[in-house]
């Protein structure tokens, strides 16, 4: 065991060094006055602009340790021009990985109601999922969620995260999510009765989602309204009109991302 002399108790402690990082655009800090987290867009004299995920801009001053990046206080100062190239931002929003291999899929898993589901949390979130290795898998409908969950096998290491449509008071899914007692298993879900209407009207050209008459099937009745053909087609309009997460409203987006969270973050 080191010991330790007289002087040593009295002496005065060490200041620690905040880290001068360039403000690239494109690098997500938080301002931890007002908690807002974003990517750098550009700087202002002694100012910088920042835009979080929603597409909300916030302006503040260069200040010393006036930033945190990955949790720590840093000092965002003007790039040099023999700063590193600009970090790109993939669809997520997330800092993207460049020369990414995909790491070994985990044992935790996403479930999501179907297919379109799977591919539009692939066109937003795959990179973020390769990156944590986690796989999305359709579920076909929440009707068979407890015998599946019951088949899968959950544990501390064996995760799974489960996307439900339409999960408002009262609906059939709510009272199916409701039933779920498992500690190592995590549902969350949107209000909407498919996920095309957590797309943005506006990405598809439109003002708002038609209203659809009872009883008659949703995505057939959206494209009879909207002229758009067959749900196949109509389902290629939506899913190309999606380019990053400001296309999706807000309650996927918490949602996803809460169960990308559970299913990587290690218990303890």
């Amino acid at each position: 065991m080191r010991s330790h002399s007289y002087d040593d108790v009295f002496a005065a402690p060490r200041k620690r060094k905040i880290p001068e990082i360039d403000a690239e655009p494109g690098l997500v800090v938080e301002e931890p006055g007002s908690g807002f987290c974003g990517a750098v867009v550009r700087l202002e004299r002694e100012l910088v602009v920042l835009e979080d995920r929603h597409g909300r801009h916030r302006v503040f001053p260069l200040s010393p340790a006036g930033f945190l990046l990955e949790g720590k206080p840093v000092t965002l100062v003007p790039p040099t021009p023999a700063a590193k190239p600009a970090r790109t931002i993939s669809a997520s929003g997330s800092v993207k990985v460049q020369g990414l291999r995909a790491r070994t899929a985990r044992d935790s898993r996403i479930w999501v109601e179907g297919k379109h589901d799977a591919e539009l949390v692939e066109r937003v979130w795959g990179h973020d999922l390769r990156v944590e290795g986690v796989v999305v898998e359709p579920l076909d409908g929440v009707d068979v969620l407890a015998q599946r969950i019951d088949e899968f096998g959950t544990g501390p290491d064996r995760r799974l995260g489960v996307l439900v449509d339409h999960l408002v008071a009262g609906s059939k899914e709510s009272r199916l999510v409701d039933a779920i007692r498992d500690e190592h298993v995590l549902v969350t879900g949107h209000p909407y009765i498919d996920i095309w209407q957590a797309v943005k009207p506006a990405a598809v050209g439109i003002r708002a989602w038609p209203t659809v008459p009872r009883g008659t099937p949703w995505k057939e009745g959206i494209c009879a309204a909207l002229g758009w053909g067959e749900p196949y087609e109509g389902w290629q309009r939506v899913l190309g009109a999606v380019s990053s997460f400001r296309e999706l409203e807000t309650p996927l987006i918490g949602a996803v991302e809460r169960l990308i969270d559970f299913v990587t973050t290690p218990e303890g």
